[in-house]
């Protein structure tokens, strides 16, 4: 196999095209930290080895735990570690790679991201195995992703703030509320097989109004971080347009599922590259 077959299939493996949803917001982390303290071309680089490695780990363990289920799930059956485009051992080793470029990454940014680094990995390798034992599976996911805004953060300035710790909050609501809602594809699934999440605990209706507290506490999140960085109007306008299109995220599947995959890449993408966009123009043109 040709080593552009081997990539393209990694990429398929990992689903590189979701880290729309987590770049924007660490890029946001990394945009604020700069006021604390500038951002030297090393350290973004080392961030964003360091996201690609633990988001490549996260997902090649999720491939590799789910297996036996995503075989027997139709929706699911055509991934490639399913199919055999990416052998078992292939997926073991391009998990054990990610793993270790991650705390190479975390050594070369500061000595508290080196330390923290197994915390992490933990955190969010552990993501894979929460469906056996609990419906809580994605606010789970939720704080593993929310692990980038709070890590950029601390890889910049080496400490903690509670304006970053609110960003990583907030983030975290809006995954684990369009994880829900992805969620709500596999109820039958998820019950035949004695899998946990919220849609199969509580059914769909129940499950959509927990995704909509969820995005509620984001949107107040994000509110509550132009407090804490003395963000101006054009950030608050683009919390606003936030919101709506949060509305018209959860508006797409209050009736019918089919519009799953719009509502939970397309939306939640356009959601994830506007908060930078307009957190960054607020910085730039408010300086």
């Amino acid at each position: 196999m040709l080593l552009t077959d081997r990539l393209k299939n990694f990429g398929e493996l990992v689903k590189f095209s979701h880290t729309i949803f987590l770049f924007p917001f660490a890029l946001s982390a990394v945009a604020l930290a700069h006021g604390v303290k500038p951002v030297t071309f090393w350290t973004f680089l080392w961030i964003v080895v360091a996201l690609v490695a633990a988001r490549s780990a996260a997902m090649v363990m999720n491939r590799i735990a789910d297996h036996k289920y995503d075989a027997a799930n139709p929706r699911t059956a055509n991934r490639p570690l399913v199919t055999g485009q990416v052998s078992r051992a292939q997926a073991w080793l391009w998990l054990t790679l990610a793993c270790a470029v991650f705390v190479a990454a975390s050594w070369a940014l500061n000595p508290l991201c080196l330390a923290l680094s197994p915390v992490a990995l933990v955190w969010v390798l552990g993501y894979s195995f929460t469906k056996r034992f609990t419906a809580l599976c994605h606010i789970w996911l939720g704080l593993a992703t929310a692990l980038a805004p709070l890590g950029a953060w601390v890889a910049v300035t080496g400490g903690f703030h509670w304006g970053a710790v609110a960003l990583a909050v907030a983030a975290a609501c809006w995954v684990a509320g369009f994880d829900v809602i992805y969620a709500c594809q596999d109820i039958d699934f998820d019950r035949a097989q004695g899998l946990k999440s919220l849609p199969a605990r509580l059914g769909l209706a129940n499950a959509l109004w927990v995704s909509r507290g969820l995005h509620a506490v984001a949107l107040a999140g994000f509110f509550l971080l132009a407090a804490a960085f003395g963000l101006g109007r054009i950030y608050l306008i683009g919390v606003a347009l936030i919101g709506l299109a949060l509305a018209v995220e959860q508006w797409l599947v209050h009736v019918k599922l089919a519009n799953v995959p719009m509502a939970f890449f397309t939306v939640n993408g356009v959601i994830s590259v506007a908060f930078f966009i307009f957190l960054a123009l607020d910085l730039w043109l408010g300086a």
